[in-house]
């Protein structure tokens, strides 16, 4: 067999091989359907989406002569003949000078209508506080969600930035407010990670000048705020690729004693464990780069290393989770305007090809 054989590079066929023990302890506690699944596709037609954040070079794009689709009519319609089903979106405005002014979410419900589209989420703000002005803003918010006929609303930054537990303890009051608003518009209100929401929570040892704990019991900071909140009320995007730079980054923590304690976090674990809590999934590829601080650089789905062919077999519910292709550095710029909807295709293809 050579390096390229099925499409599949000698590195990520001996990642498969070498993931399926694991994959058999962890399916081992969901279930026959779920642990061995057959030669079923693991993303249903239906299921398979895309963020429009790879394509955003695009939605903005100036009406040109390069031949490329522009503007949300256009790129709709072409992520539709390539055979995606569900969009999230990362804004919901578009280059003034298609339509003379700016586009509206009853024009854009139109387009995904016409192109057979459904709207499955949004990266839109969450306040950062809670009060009649903020309440007011998510309400508009939902509006539009209500609009575009979306299932789920989100954002696309952590719960906090911090690694402090009382200011999660506050993200966890702020969202459990808001899940519930969205919730009772029949929508589901989802935060989607980075790498540093996976970091170990300081939530122990001594304090440091401003109060705070300087070191940890081992709870990482997702973690902590899933355990939080109404799962009635808040829900969660893994970002797959995010979630592995997250195991590369962060192994070690410093316990109350101050010892360093090793912990290595396994992104499908966490899924596997309750995995209705997690219906979307952004699915971004990356080669493993060791010797860069990430870990991993982002390429087109199916062309790195993350086997998501043993992620999307084990980690339970199967056909219910709705994976959408991200790729934040497909743009190609002047000099490659066509590269973001070609990667747009690559990771469609490979996408639909998953087996397990």
């Amino acid at each position: 067999m050579n390096d390229t054989s099925h499409g599949m590079s000698r590195r990520r066929v001996l990642g498969t091989i070498a993931g399926a023990a694991g994959a058999v302890a962890v399916g081992a506690g969901l279930g026959p359907s779920a642990a061995f699944a057959g030669n079923g596709v693991l993303v249903p037609t239906g299921k398979r989406g895309i963020i429009l954040y790879s394509v955003r070079d695009r939605i903005s794009a100036a009406p040109d002569a390069t031949g490329v689709p522009y503007g949300f009519e256009r790129v709709l319609a072409r992520l539709a003949e390539i055979g995606y089903k569900e969009v999230e979106f990362a804004g919901y405005t578009q280059n003034t000078g298609i339509l003379g002014r700016q586009i509206t979410p009853e024009e854009i419900r139109k387009i995904l209508d016409d192109n057979g589209l459904r709207a499955n989420g949004s990266h839109a703000s969450v306040p950062s506080t809670v009060n009649p002005t903020t309440v007011a803003q998510f309400e508009q918010t939902l509006d539009t969600a209500e609009i575009l006929g979306m299932t789920h609303i989100g954002t696309g930054s952590d719960p906090t930035g911090s690694n402090f537990k009382a200011d999660w303890d506050a993200a966890i009051d702020r969202w459990n407010t808001f899940g519930e608003m969205a919730a009772a518009r029949g929508l589901k209100l989802y935060t989607h990670n980075h790498d540093a929401a996976y970091d170990f929570l300081r939530d122990s040892g001594p304090l440091d000048a401003q109060g705070r704990p300087t070191r940890s019991s081992g709870v990482r900071k997702l973690e902590y705020f899933i355990a939080g909140t109404n799962p009635e009320w808040v829900w969660f995007e893994m970002d797959i690729y995010w979630a592995h730079v997250a195991q590369h980054r962060f192994r070690s923590y410093t316990d109350p004693d101050g010892v360093t304690q090793t912990s290595i976090f396994d992104p499908l674990a966490v899924v596997a464990a309750q995995t209705i809590r997690f219906p979307l999934f952004h699915a971004k590829d990356g080669t493993y780069d060791p010797a860069s601080a990430a870990g991993y650089a982002m390429v087109p789905l199916g062309q790195g290393d993350i086997d998501y062919g043993t992620f999307f077999a084990n980690m339970g519910a199967k056909g219910y989770h709705n994976p959408m292709w991200e790729q934040d550095n497909a743009p190609g710029g002047a000099t490659d305007p066509g590269r973001s909807l070609r990667y747009a295709e690559i990771s469609y293809q490979h996408m639909s090809g998953l087996r397990g």
